[in-house]
């Protein structure tokens, strides 16, 4: 699957997210070494802590599926769902990538649409980024 059909996948994904409180709703679709997608959505709570990022949403699912390898993720998001504007993955996401990814070359692609989005390096939004391999 191309860039742009899962940039497409993951515009038709956002409908899931669930984001009664903040109606700031983000979809993603992280793509694996293989070529498995696996999608994502945030899902707020009313407590607040409990909510999930729909970037780490996608990298669960496809962990806990056994995946380890991964080259790509795509996140879009905006305000009741409408995307104007380019949507980066928060810190907590970022360190979730920097366990399983590596961040000279996993991608980073935020879009607005299949035609506007950007596509970064790990590395270069999470600069001196501590991981697995600091524990070596």
């Amino acid at each position: 699957m191309k860039l742009k059909e899962q940039i497409k996948m993951a515009m038709d994904n956002i409908k899931m997210a669930y984001t009664p409180y903040s109606n700031f709703k983000v979809t993603s679709v992280l793509v694996t070494k293989s070529g498995k997608t696996y999608t994502g959505v945030n899902i707020e709570n009313a407590a607040y802590t409990p909510t999930i990022c729909a970037e780490r949403t996608a990298f669960y699912k496809a962990v806990s599926e056994g995946e380890r390898e991964f080259e790509r993720i795509i996140i879009m998001g905006g305000k009741e769902g409408a995307i104007t504007e380019l949507t980066a993955p928060c810190g907590v996401c970022r360190q979730v990538m920097m366990e399983f990814c590596d961040p000279e070359t996993f991608e980073v692609v935020l879009a607005i649409n299949e035609d506007e989005y950007e596509v970064f390096t790990l590395k270069e939004i999470l600069p001196m980024g501590f991981g697995p391999s600091n524990l070596k």
